[in-house]
């Protein structure tokens, strides 16, 4: 009998499991797509593993089963656009061979000024903004985030897949909805409480004084879209992460870290895509080869018992790129249907 022990943020998950009863979960993301309720679909880990690649493949297969589907970037170093050889920008646009997968590229990490704007009307409400954003630290990030979360959930769209930044960057824009729902919180208490001293200060300083209530009344909206959403994020029914590695060291090290830190965020995980495997064919020479092909056999070993609980998908490392509608179909279907290496 076998017991593995694996310890995660939440606690203790212990788990017995004898060799007649152990069965590996199967190798294939299909469980994403039978899974109808699940709506947003983040996929993530370090950088350089194919997390892109792998997100367009995603948003594809959902696209084959779902009504609507959208893909955002929220790296800053976009990559959309290279992956469809189709530019994209921060509006949802159809990608090109499809009536139902959009696209956009966003920064979660950019100013505010853009949301400024659309109040350039009230100086005195964008200067109260203004305040409130430097105020707080990563503020203006998480308010950032909310627009962006305010223009998805006012579109109708049965899934969202979130092509991510490298991990640090993922786990602080998952971190945005609880901080952003605190900072609201205790802004609009002391909107309440501070209100009419702000607007009589402003006044006897000669300056034009925000808009109080409009302004607040904006804040709050923000805070309940943000609340709705920090709700589903932590609802397994409605939203997965997917996490991307490859048969390395470091990457199994912050893949780990990764799902402790997203079982801290009560983020449902079970789905892992190991990519870029060597499969040298039988008697190659090539000892390059075959010397990493038997370090990523170990490191998949562990990853295989590490992650008994999970579907690991196994991709090779191809001898060319992933570009294009037609190279991303082709690929996408290898998230379903397992790889199998030729040895001849």
């Amino acid at each position: 009998m076998g017991i593995t022990l694996r310890e995660r943020s939440r606690g203790l998950l212990i788990r017995t499991l004898t060799g007649d009863e152990y069965e590996p979960l199967p190798p294939t993301v299909q469980n994403i797509l039978d899974q109808e309720s699940l709506r947003w679909i983040f996929v993530g880990g370090k950088g350089g593993v194919g997390k892109t690649t792998n997100s367009c493949s995603i948003a594809v297969q959902l696209a084959a089963v779902r009504e609507k589907v959208l893909l955002i970037s929220t790296d800053p170093a976009h990559n959309l656009s290279d992956a469809f050889c189709q530019k994209f920008t921060k509006v949802p646009m159809l990608v090109n061979g499809f009536d139902n997968l959009y696209a956009m590229e966003i920064d979660p990490n950019s100013s505010m000024q853009e949301m400024m704007d659309t109040n350039s009307d009230d100086a005195g409400m964008t200067s109260g903004l203004q305040e409130l954003a430097f105020a707080i630290p990563g503020v203006d990030e998480a308010m950032s985030f909310a627009e962006v979360m305010k223009l998805v959930k006012s579109m109708d769209y049965s899934a969202v897949v979130f092509d991510t930044a490298p991990t640090g960057h993922t786990l602080r824009f998952l971190s945005f909805p609880s901080v952003l729902d605190k900072a609201l919180g205790k802004l609009s208490d002391l909107g309440g409480r501070f209100g009419p001293m702000i607007s009589q200060f402003s006044s006897m300083m000669g300056q034009a004084a925000p808009n109080q209530e409009d302004m607040f009344s904006k804040l709050e909206s923000m805070r309940t879209v943000i609340q709705e959403v920090n709700a589903q994020f932590q609802d397994p029914d409605k939203t997965t992460f997917i996490c991307v590695c490859i048969s390395e060291f470091l990457s199994l090290y912050e893949t780990e870290r990764m799902i402790q830190d997203l079982a801290g965020f009560n983020i449902d995980t079970h789905n892992i895509i190991v990519n870029q495997l060597l499969y040298p064919k039988k008697g190659s020479n090539c000892e390059q080869c075959n010397v990493r092909a038997k370090m990523q056999a170990k490191y998949l070993n562990q990853i295989n018992d590490l992650y008994e609980d999970f579907h690991v998908i196994k991709l090779p490392l191809l001898t060319q790129e992933v570009r294009g509608v037609e190279s991303i179909k082709k690929f996408s279907k290898m998230l379903l249907e397992p790889y199998v290496p030729t040895q001849e």
